[in-house]
């Protein structure tokens, strides 16, 4: 034996590579049959895996220009991690962004911007911008609610992402006196730091969920009696990344807390359908919602991302005929976001945000219910330019979540799916979230979303208005090619939007905080 162990150290380091190699090269000639490229080019072909596995990383770093990526590129990454850190967010020597390309848009700015007093909410605090509408007023829900921001945190379960990246987005929104959708994950412990949160819940029924896998309308009261600061709920008929699609929870990733969040058993999967068990027509979608609303007294809504609109149709005709239905609805866009799809889904089912949203706005302002609802818009607006043309469509508020994701750490690097998100965001394991500092995260989406707001409402003013919700589709035009052929929004998506009921941003402020109430 000693003898063997002494030949072994007798033999060079290279020798052992060597030999590595050709064990390397045996097995892939020899033994392995699934890979062809293996056996015709052994030990190689590994190599190609690798830089393969690395390439996104070196195109994002190295290859790829500053506009270039997708779905954010490297500028937009930028500007939220700065404005995360309130550091400086402008660029120097004029954009480097190609503004004659198709689809660019442009704001049209004022002559005269609006000029603001001493005393106007703007000048004391930049970033005051709560939402001009309140959710469930027309309806005369028991508890109506008046977000008291325009960007807000958009549906992001516990389960997908992590409990420490949780905890911060909701103790940023407290700070940034925003709200926080929970996904469709359940209300979990850290959703529940003292900011106002919008219960969201979809064909699982997690966290208002009955033995036999429908929804329990005992649960959902129990639930908002035990959490006032559930301010509304979100009923999900869809998604932008997988509409029409359901999801599978694997045994596996359901640990104890996540079972009792849910409400569904330790270790064994759970299949969340594409259609709801409680529904199964657009008639019986209504009354599911008025029935959480007289039930609980929140005001209800719905989120879906766009394609058909026959169904749309039929859900516009009811509310115009029995003054009933949704309090506000979420368009998300059929981009994809945080939700892992197949690639078929997520290229090509359902529309983008701004062809979904134009196509549903357009109808319901045909059975003029505009005013009556709270729209709000998901997907990719997190940007105050993208925002403008957002209001200017008719958007009420907006939600982010790959945005919020950024400012607390998130670096696009893809692969929420796999439970290996480097960030410790998109991901379970314990040892990559320790990496999260939970303090200083909150504190960075609540800059965010301040520095939105604010640069949001100089955008406004140079517009010469008081508020986003001002804006109109005359303000915004879109490169068809030349500026000749340069269109105003109302003559591209060929409507124009209703205009909002606003006073001023010091009634705003009134109904916002004045004895501590939000509903006004």
């Amino acid at each position: 034996m000693d003898s063997i162990l002494e030949f072994l150290n007798q033999i060079p380091w290279w020798l052992w590579i060597i030999i590595a190699i050709l064990l390397i090269a045996l097995r892939d000639v020899l033994f392995q049959k699934s890979s062809t490229i293996k056996h015709n080019f052994p030990v190689l072909v590994h190599l190609r895996y690798l830089l393969e596995s690395i390439g996104p990383e070196m195109r994002q770093y190295f290859v790829a220009n500053n506009r270039e990526e997708l779905p954010f590129n490297r500028i937009e990454r930028s500007w939220i991690y700065a404005s995360a850190k309130n550091e400086n967010n402008y660029e120097g020597f004029g954009t480097d962004r190609d503004i004659f390309s198709h689809q660019h848009i442009f704001i049209n700015n004022a002559m005269m911007p609006y000029k603001l007093s001493d005393t106007h909410p703007s000048k004391l605090d930049k970033t005051f911008a709560p939402c001009a509408k309140v959710m469930g007023a027309y309806n005369k829900r028991k508890r109506p609610y008046r977000p008291a921001s325009i960007i807000n945190v958009s549906a992001m379960s516990f389960g997908s992402l992590s409990a420490k990246a949780i905890d911060s987005l909701n103790k940023g929104v407290k700070i940034a006196d925003a709200y926080h959708n929970t996904g469709e994950g359940g209300l979990s412990p850290y959703h529940s730091n003292g900011g106002d949160v919008v219960f969201h819940f979809g064909t699982g029924y997690f966290g208002v969920r009955s033995e036999d896998g429908g929804f329990s309308m005992e649960k959902m009261v129990k639930l908002v009696e035990d959490n006032p600061f559930i301010r509304a709920i979100e009923v999900k008929l869809s998604q932008g990344a997988k509409p029409g699609k359901g999801g599978v929870l694997p045994g596996k990733k359901i640990t104890k807390e996540i079972a009792e969040i849910r409400g569904v058993e330790i270790g064994k999967t759970v299949l969340s359908p594409p259609n709801h068990k409680a529904f199964s027509n657009v008639a019986e979608l209504v009354d599911f919602v008025e029935a959480i609303a007289d039930t609980t007294g929140l005001p209800v809504g719905i989120k879906a991302a766009i394609g058909k609109l026959d169904e749309w149709e039929e859900l516009a005709s009811i509310m115009e005929k029995e003054n009933r239905g949704p309090d506000f609805i979420t368009i998300d866009g059929g981009e994809g976001g945080t939700g892992a799809a197949p690639p078929s889904f997520a290229d090509h089912v359902s529309l983008p945000w701004i062809y979904g949203f134009s196509d549903v706005y357009k109808l319901f302002q045909k059975h003029n219910l505009t005013e009556r609802v709270v729209f709000v818009g998901s997907g990719k607006l997190g940007f105050p330019a993208k925002a403008a043309m957002a209001f200017a469509m008719g958007v009420d508020c907006i939600n982010v979540a790959r945005e919020a994701m950024m400012s607390i750490g998130c670096i696009q690097a893809q692969i929420c799916h796999t439970n290996r998100c480097p960030a410790g965001i998109a991901t379970q394991s314990k040892w990559l979230q320790n990496g999260i500092n939970v303090p200083l995260k909150s504190e960075r989406l609540a800059q965010y979303f301040k520095t939105f707001r604010k640069e949001l409402i100089e955008i406004t003013h140079a517009a010469g208005y008081e508020h986003p919700c001002q804006f109109n589709m005359n303000d915004i035009e879109m490169n068809v090619d030349d500026h000749n052929l340069t269109k105003n929004f109302d003559q591209t998506f060929r409507y124009q939007k209703t205009p909002v009921p606003f006073k001023s941003m010091q009634h705003l402020k009134d109904c916002v905080y004045l004895g501590g109430q939000k509903n006004n």
